[in-house]
Protein backbone atom coordinates (compact mmCIF):
# COMPACT_ATOMS: atom_id res chain seq x y z
CA UNK A 1 0.00 0.00 0.00
CA UNK A 2 2.82 2.37 0.87
CA UNK A 3 4.43 1.72 -2.51
CA UNK A 4 1.23 2.77 -4.26
CA UNK A 5 0.96 5.95 -2.19
CA UNK A 6 4.61 6.83 -2.81
CA UNK A 7 4.29 6.10 -6.53
CA UNK A 8 1.15 8.25 -6.70
CA UNK A 9 2.87 11.13 -4.89
CA UNK A 10 5.89 10.94 -7.19
CA UNK A 11 3.67 10.79 -10.28
CA UNK A 12 1.67 13.82 -9.19
CA UNK A 13 4.89 15.74 -8.50
CA UNK A 14 6.32 14.87 -11.91
CA UNK A 15 3.07 15.90 -13.60
CA UNK A 16 3.01 19.19 -11.71
CA UNK A 17 6.62 19.99 -12.57
CA UNK A 18 6.19 19.13 -16.23
CA UNK A 19 3.00 21.21 -16.38
CA UNK A 20 4.85 24.27 -15.07
CA UNK A 21 7.14 24.28 -18.07
CA UNK A 22 4.55 23.63 -20.76
CA UNK A 23 1.98 26.44 -20.57
CA UNK A 24 1.04 26.25 -24.25
CA UNK A 25 0.38 22.52 -23.94
CA UNK A 26 -1.88 23.11 -20.94
CA UNK A 27 -4.18 25.36 -22.97
CA UNK A 28 -4.45 22.71 -25.69
CA UNK A 29 -5.00 19.97 -23.08
CA UNK A 30 -7.77 21.96 -21.38
CA UNK A 31 -9.81 22.04 -24.57
CA UNK A 32 -9.27 18.35 -25.07
CA UNK A 33 -10.06 17.57 -21.42
CA UNK A 34 -13.47 19.28 -21.63
CA UNK A 35 -14.60 16.62 -24.09
CA UNK A 36 -13.49 13.75 -21.87
CA UNK A 37 -16.10 11.04 -21.42
CA UNK A 38 -16.90 9.28 -18.13
CA UNK A 39 -14.37 6.48 -18.71
CA UNK A 40 -11.57 8.93 -19.34
CA UNK A 41 -12.69 10.91 -16.29
CA UNK A 42 -11.84 7.89 -14.17
CA UNK A 43 -8.34 7.83 -15.68
CA UNK A 44 -7.92 11.54 -14.90
CA UNK A 45 -8.90 10.96 -11.27
CA UNK A 46 -6.27 8.28 -10.92
CA UNK A 47 -3.62 10.54 -12.45
CA UNK A 48 -4.26 13.69 -10.40
CA UNK A 49 -6.33 12.38 -7.51
CA UNK A 50 -9.84 13.29 -6.50
CA UNK A 51 -10.37 17.00 -5.84
CA UNK A 52 -12.16 18.13 -2.69
CA UNK A 53 -15.11 20.16 -3.97
CA UNK A 54 -15.01 22.37 -0.88
CA UNK A 55 -11.54 23.71 -1.68
CA UNK A 56 -10.96 23.19 -5.41
CA UNK A 57 -10.39 26.23 -7.59
CA UNK A 58 -12.05 26.78 -10.96
CA UNK A 59 -8.67 26.09 -12.62
CA UNK A 60 -8.26 22.78 -10.80
CA UNK A 61 -11.80 21.78 -11.71
CA UNK A 62 -11.17 22.64 -15.38
CA UNK A 63 -8.02 20.51 -15.32
CA UNK A 64 -10.16 17.65 -13.98
CA UNK A 65 -12.48 17.89 -16.99
CA UNK A 66 -15.24 20.03 -15.49
CA UNK A 67 -16.84 22.60 -17.82
CA UNK A 68 -16.34 26.29 -17.02
CA UNK A 69 -20.05 26.71 -16.20
CA UNK A 70 -20.14 23.74 -13.84
CA UNK A 71 -16.82 24.75 -12.24
CA UNK A 72 -18.29 28.19 -11.52
CA UNK A 73 -21.37 26.59 -9.92
CA UNK A 74 -19.20 24.27 -7.80
CA UNK A 75 -16.98 27.12 -6.60
CA UNK A 76 -20.03 29.30 -5.85
CA UNK A 77 -21.40 26.59 -3.52
CA UNK A 78 -18.21 26.16 -1.48
CA UNK A 79 -17.75 24.95 1.16
CA UNK A 80 -19.94 21.84 1.07
CA UNK A 81 -21.29 20.16 4.19
CA UNK A 82 -21.47 16.83 2.38
CA UNK A 83 -21.23 15.14 -0.99
CA UNK A 84 -25.05 15.17 -1.03
CA UNK A 85 -24.93 18.98 -1.20
CA UNK A 86 -22.36 18.83 -4.02
CA UNK A 87 -24.51 16.33 -5.89
CA UNK A 88 -27.49 18.69 -5.64
CA UNK A 89 -25.42 21.44 -7.32
CA UNK A 90 -24.29 19.02 -10.02
CA UNK A 91 -27.84 17.86 -10.72
CA UNK A 92 -29.11 21.46 -10.82
CA UNK A 93 -26.51 22.26 -13.49
CA UNK A 94 -26.49 19.08 -15.58
CA UNK A 95 -27.81 15.59 -16.14
CA UNK A 96 -27.57 12.71 -13.67
CA UNK A 97 -24.96 11.12 -15.95
CA UNK A 98 -22.86 14.29 -15.92
CA UNK A 99 -23.17 14.47 -12.13
CA UNK A 100 -21.99 10.87 -11.76
CA UNK A 101 -19.06 11.47 -14.12
CA UNK A 102 -18.04 14.60 -12.20
CA UNK A 103 -18.13 12.80 -8.84
CA UNK A 104 -15.36 10.50 -10.09
CA UNK A 105 -12.93 13.47 -10.08
CA UNK A 106 -14.56 15.94 -7.69
CA UNK A 107 -15.95 14.83 -4.35
CA UNK A 108 -16.55 15.84 -0.74
CA UNK A 109 -14.91 13.08 1.32
CA UNK A 110 -17.29 11.13 3.52
CA UNK A 111 -16.41 10.46 7.14
CA UNK A 112 -16.16 6.70 7.59
CA UNK A 113 -17.61 6.87 11.09
CA UNK A 114 -20.56 9.19 10.44
CA UNK A 115 -21.59 8.77 6.78
CA UNK A 116 -25.22 8.39 5.79
CA UNK A 117 -26.56 5.82 3.34
CA UNK A 118 -27.13 8.63 0.83
CA UNK A 119 -23.51 9.80 1.11
CA UNK A 120 -21.91 6.37 0.74
CA UNK A 121 -24.14 5.60 -2.25
CA UNK A 122 -22.55 8.55 -4.09
CA UNK A 123 -19.02 7.09 -3.87
CA UNK A 124 -18.12 6.16 -7.46
CA UNK A 125 -18.19 2.40 -7.96
CA UNK A 126 -20.09 1.77 -4.72
CA UNK A 127 -22.58 -1.07 -4.72
CA UNK A 128 -24.88 -2.34 -1.97
CA UNK A 129 -22.44 -5.03 -0.87
CA UNK A 130 -19.54 -2.61 -0.44
CA UNK A 131 -21.76 -0.04 1.28
CA UNK A 132 -22.67 -2.77 3.77
CA UNK A 133 -18.98 -3.59 4.31
CA UNK A 134 -18.12 0.09 4.86
CA UNK A 135 -20.89 0.24 7.46
CA UNK A 136 -20.17 -3.10 9.11
CA UNK A 137 -16.74 -2.11 10.41
CA UNK A 138 -17.73 1.24 11.95
CA UNK A 139 -16.30 2.83 13.93
CA UNK A 140 -12.90 2.83 12.25
CA UNK A 141 -9.99 3.67 14.52
CA UNK A 142 -7.66 4.60 11.68
CA UNK A 143 -7.19 4.26 7.93
CA UNK A 144 -5.06 1.14 8.40
CA UNK A 145 -8.16 -0.58 9.81
CA UNK A 146 -10.14 0.58 6.76
CA UNK A 147 -7.43 -0.81 4.46
CA UNK A 148 -7.37 -4.14 6.29
CA UNK A 149 -11.14 -4.65 6.53
CA UNK A 150 -12.15 -3.44 3.07
CA UNK A 151 -9.10 -5.24 1.66
CA UNK A 152 -10.84 -8.50 2.56
CA UNK A 153 -13.35 -7.84 -0.22
CA UNK A 154 -11.44 -5.97 -2.93
CA UNK A 155 -7.85 -5.78 -4.12
CA UNK A 156 -5.29 -3.23 -2.96
CA UNK A 157 -5.86 -1.00 -5.99
CA UNK A 158 -9.58 -0.77 -5.29
CA UNK A 159 -8.95 -0.02 -1.61
CA UNK A 160 -6.64 2.83 -2.68
CA UNK A 161 -9.33 4.11 -5.05
CA UNK A 162 -11.97 4.06 -2.30
CA UNK A 163 -9.58 5.91 0.06
CA UNK A 164 -9.73 8.94 -2.24
CA UNK A 165 -13.40 9.38 -1.29
CA UNK A 166 -13.23 8.88 2.49
CA UNK A 167 -11.78 10.44 5.62
CA UNK A 168 -11.83 9.95 9.37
Amino acid sequence: MRKILIATAVSVSVLALSACGETADIEADTTQTETTDAADAGDTAEAVGVLDASTATAEELAAAGVSDELAAAIVAGQPYDSVVDLNAVLLANGTPEEASATLVNVFVPINLNTFTDEEVALVPGMDDRMAHEFDEYRPYEDMAEFDREIGKYVDEEEVARFRQYVTL
